[in-house]
């Protein structure tokens, strides 16, 4: 987990957020809700959900896509930003929102049955037909 103070946000400005340590490595997501979402797989850190503080949040909605998550957007830019797996302690963090640099690493890929066919995942990382969490 990378311990520094991480910064992020949206494309346009309407919301930021700082995350006080505590970040773990980031996970590829190739479910068909993140394939939909982000227009492609989706590379997620995560946080314990005390940590992460909003500075702006005029733009933050949020989208029931599940009876058990919810995912965070900015409804301004339509920047995808939070996975919200309710009612757990912790909120994944779209990588791609962190403020460079990050320190951090993809370190496996979840969900790789629902990979669509116009890509191959060639990296050497652990791959896991559905969530490595169970």
């Amino acid at each position: 987990m990378a311990e520094d103070k991480a910064t992020g946000g949206c494309l346009c400005g309407a919301v930021r957020f700082e995350i006080e340590g505590g970040l773990r490595e980031v996970i590829g997501c190739h479910c068909s809700q993140c394939q939909r979402t982000h227009g492609n797989f989706a590379a997620y850190t995560a946080t314990a959900n005390e940590r992460l503080v909003f500075l702006e949040k005029r733009g933050l909605a949020w989208y029931q896509s599940s009876d058990t998550a919810r995912r965070g957007f900015c409804r301004e830019c339509g920047a995808s930003l939070f996975w919200d797996p309710l009612p757990k302690d912790y909120i994944a963090v779209s990588a791609g929102s962190l403020d460079q640099p990050t320190g951090l690493k993809l370190t496996k890929h979840i969900f790789v049955e629902d990979k669509p066919d116009f890509y191959e995942i060639t990296d050497g990382l652990p791959q896991y037909e559905a969530s490595s969490f169970t």
